[in-house]
């Protein structure tokens, strides 16, 4: 079986991106793609995106530090709110991120930069 990283290559997430009739699910397919192998500038630029979208779509939405990197940290708790799921099945959307990528998209709260 091919890894989600070996499917996808640059060319191909970025020519998706630049479809005006590929379906939802293979666009959604070429972001991960890019956020998690693509070049440093493109997952930033991306993640700049989001985090635009983010704001428009939810104002409510505020995170409850910085990592390291700059990058916003949400509780989950609050995740769940924003997008109006319990915190059990916001886990389980966090779980299977987990399982597909490898990824542990939890963080040592000891490691977050808190907001003053």
């Amino acid at each position: 079986m091919v890894s989600f990283k070996d499917e996808w290559n640059l060319s191909m997430a970025l020519e998706v991106l630049g479809s005006d009739t590929v379906d939802g699910r293979v666009w959604a397919d070429a972001i991960k793609w890019l956020l998690l192998y693509g070049p440093p500038e493109i997952s930033e630029l991306i993640g700049q995106a989001s985090l635009q979208a983010s704001s428009e779509y939810f104002p409510d939405l505020k995170p409850a530090g910085f990592d390291d990197t700059g990058q916003p940290v949400y509780t989950l708790r609050d995740l769940a709110d924003s997008l109006g799921i319990s915190e059990e099945e916001a886990r389980l959307h966090m779980d299977g991120i987990e399982d597909e990528n490898g990824l542990h998209p939890g963080l040592d709260w000891e490691e977050v930069k808190k907001i003053q």
